[in-house]
């Protein structure tokens, strides 16, 4: 089951918008990319578990103010069709999701956690773009 139709993860709760994201660092918004996103309208770590639940998922912690978060969007935007078509990719945002980072033992932003089936964290990594998410996704 495909949950994106196109590049735009959306939020309630401190989830954000790539549209946003790109804003804030200057990424223009693509209205084309991938056609496998649809506008989230998240939930909390109900819904997250959920997604989890129905396949491969993970969570990137964006901060806007991290350069390397931003070099991190601008690929996403650029190179999302290369995304393993049955990830789902929620962005969280380092600031204000407390509670989740520490969760998943986060302490560095910029960093990807792959989830198991129960919304648990398997693995944890660092930068790596499009190439690492693909790579570390890897069943």
């Amino acid at each position: 089951m495909r949950l994106f139709t196109r590049l735009c993860f959306a939020a309630a709760l401190a989830f954000i918008p790539i549209s946003v994201l790109a804003q804030e660092s200057g990424i223009p918004a693509t209205e084309t990319a991938a056609a496998r996103a649809t506008v989230l309208d998240f939930q909390g770590e109900a819904q997250l578990n959920e997604l989890a639940a129905v396949g491969k998922t993970v969570v990137f912690f964006y901060a806007a103010w991290c350069p390397n978060c931003r070099a991190t969007v601008a690929e996403l935007n650029e190179r999302f069709d290369e995304v393993d078509p049955d990830l789902t990719l929620v962005i969280a945002d380092y600031d204000r999701e407390g509670a989740l980072k520490g969760k998943f033992g986060v302490t560095y932003q910029d960093t990807f956690v792959l989830l198991d089936e129960v919304g648990n964290a398997v693995k944890s990594w660092n930068s790596g773009g499009v190439d690492g998410l693909n790579a570390n996704s890897q069943s």
